[in-house]
């Protein structure tokens, strides 16, 4: 698998870094608080993870699996719900983890699709953030790392459900997805 990825982007001592920061500004963000993390399955699973470690007030999760991409490396833009939160997130304090912000329409339309039910608090927090690709009008309130407009994968992102186990992010060699 090493022999498919052109350059190493976020290494795993970078990954840590940011997963402890990150689980530090939330804990204090959210101090003296609960809060509810929803992961966006499948490319968020090993972030949350890691990130869920490092915070240090009570916290739940649940999961959301939804779909843009299918076995592309580009998102089709219609956003599909394949599975919904499990518990009612009225009055809650909520944070959407996801792998990658490119183009923003999927945190976009989960966003407005959750806002509708009434948590006390909905903020995005994204291990990666490409700025360049947005489509829709999204900020996320946390933010691990902006990268370039390259495909990577690794640490739960992948291709066509390959790469997710690799320890770090890297860009994917173009000729084995073009």
């Amino acid at each position: 698998m090493r022999e498919d990825i052109d350059k190493i982007l976020v290494s795993v001592d970078e990954l840590d870094e940011i997963t402890s920061r990150l689980g530090k500004k939330i804990s204090k963000d959210y101090e003296g608080e609960e809060l509810l993390l929803c992961g966006i399955l499948k490319g968020s699973v090993v972030f949350m993870a890691d990130i869920m470690r490092k915070i240090t007030i009570p916290c739940s999760i649940d999961f959301m699996c939804v779909s843009s991409y299918g076995s592309d490396t580009r998102s089709s833009g219609a956003v599909k719900i394949i599975k919904d939160l499990s518990q009612d997130i009225a009055g809650k304090n909520v944070i959407l983890i996801e792998d990658i912000l490119d183009t923003g329409v999927t945190l976009s339309h989960l966003s407005q699709m959750l806002s509708v039910r009434n948590p006390k608090s909905l903020r995005i927090c994204t291990l990666l953030d490409k700025p360049e690709r947005r489509k829709s009008d999204v900020i996320p309130d946390y933010v691990g790392k902006q990268v370039p407009d390259e495909f990577v994968v690794g640490y739960g992102l992948d291709y066509d459900e390959k790469y997710r186990n690799l320890p770090y992010i890297g860009i994917l060699k173009r000729e084995i997805y073009e």
